[in-house]
């Protein structure tokens, strides 16, 4: 019994681990063998294959090899629908030059080589212009990075029946322009590129600050959107400076993992965190993929936001630091304007001019639906106006999705009230 119950909690933690990292690539592997048009079908065979080993491992334990053990599976399974669906088999055949009428067994290479290569292709081909950005990123993120419905859903600021409908007329499209899983032309990839990085850049961001699930932090995402980045770096016919910008960014964000929580996984604050717990080994690669990244004569937001991201891994407080940060957030609205970057600039315009000056730039943005608008001019009016400090931390707690948000702005609320912290 003991044993039954410790093989159940084993692959009740493990297989949830297993599901981010493999099966999208199980999935990009089978899509690529069945083509475009097949992709529910390549979806459901890896579904199947966990569902498989949620009930085998249950009860059997964990196999020693785990990763090969779903991989076999999927084999299996896929060659079984190929079996059981004449019709099916017919149509792969058309496909797949290297399947004959009379041949029996089909291939499903499953090697990492063809797995980089099947999630690279994927990516580019559902970042195809014949639809919308928007729904070339949420294929991305569905397909490739293993997202929700309603992680896409939040990270759209939408809804899940949206989507799902978004969705759905994509993969319609895609098969009406008989898309092909393969690396494009390099003119065409290069005009595909950027919507690439996008869908990275969000699959990081949803896992560095997660507001679709109630926790600090899911590194899985972040070590995944960073995987998939890198794979971008390591091939000749992506390795542009954006992509090393990108991943420079990823970098210096990560390096700061471990003290972003604390021993209770509660979240730590940038001022509060401990600088030796920040790793000087993702530093020094994030200074590496920036220097990369400095050649042509293109500045992209992710050479500024990997810049400003350099800048908050020197802890001093220093002059320099915050004037630097605030000319690369000027830098930043002019390339890109975004809501965010322009709020975030005025906490360095408080550092390098005074809170005075920046509470009239926050306030010109009037982002009344955002929690960290009124958190930090909740910070900012603290030492000027304690009523006006109040009443825009209780607007920020009032907006605040997750509980890890609601307890920094109590403990805020708190000190307002009690700025010694006595009992």
């Amino acid at each position: 019994m003991l044993y039954l119950f410790f093989s159940l909690m084993a692959s009740e933690e493990l297989i949830p681990h297993l599901f981010r990292t493999e099966f999208t690539k199980i999935t990009a592997v089978l899509c690529k063998v069945f083509g475009i048009d097949h992709i529910e079908i390549a979806e459901d065979i890896a579904s199947e294959t966990f569902l498989s080993a949620l009930e085998t491992w249950s009860y059997k334990g964990v196999p020693p090899n785990p990763v090969a053990w779903l991989y076999a599976v999927a084999k299996n399974k896929a060659k079984n629908v190929l079996t059981r669906n004449n019709t099916f088999r017919k149509k792969i055949q058309q496909q797949l030059k290297y399947l004959s009428e009379s041949s029996e067994t089909i291939e499903i290479d499953l090697s990492e080589k063809n797995i980089t290569d099947s999630q690279l292709q994927m990516l580019f081909a559902i970042c195809h212009p014949s639809i919308s950005t928007e729904a070339q990123i949420g294929l991305a993120l569905r397909l490739l990075c293993g997202f929700g419905i309603e992680e896409i859903a939040n990270a759209f600021l939408s809804n899940k029946e949206a989507i799902n409908k978004r969705l759905y007329r994509a993969k319609e499209k895609l098969q009406q322009q008989k898309v092909q899983i393969e690396f494009p032309s390099e003119k065409e990839a290069a005009n595909r590129l950027e919507t690439v990085l996008t869908t990275l850049y969000l699959l990081f961001n949803e896992g560095y600050y997660s507001e679709s699930q109630d926790i600090v932090l899911r590194e899985d995402l972040c070590l995944e959107a960073m995987r998939l980045t890198y794979l971008l770096v390591e091939n000749e016919l992506t390795n542009r400076p954006n992509v090393n910008a990108l991943l420079s960014l990823m970098c210096f964000h990560a390096s700061r993992f471990e003290a972003r929580k604390d021993d209770n996984g509660n979240p730590v604050l940038y001022e509060e965190q401990d600088e030796t717990r920040w790793n000087t080994e993702l530093i020094t690669k994030g200074i590496f993929f920036l220097n990369k990244a400095s050649t042509g004569n293109i500045v992209s937001k992710y050479h500024l936001e990997a810049s400003i991201a350099y800048w908050h891994t020197i802890k001093a407080d220093t002059t320099e630091k915050w004037d630097s940060i605030l000319q690369l957030y000027n830098r930043l609205l002019q390339v890109e304007y975004s809501p965010v970057a322009a709020l975030n600039r005025t906490f360095a315009l408080y550092k390098v001019h005074g809170k005075e000056m920046a509470i009239r730039e926050a306030e010109k943005l009037q982002l009344v639906n955002n929690q960290y608008y009124y958190s930090l001019l909740g910070e900012l009016y603290k030492s000027i106006d304690h009523a006006r400090a109040k009443y825009n931390l209780e607007k920020a707690f009032a907006l605040a999705k997750t509980q890890a948000d609601k307890q920094i702005i109590k403990n805020n609320l708190e000190l307002l009230q009690n700025p010694e912290g006595k009992p």
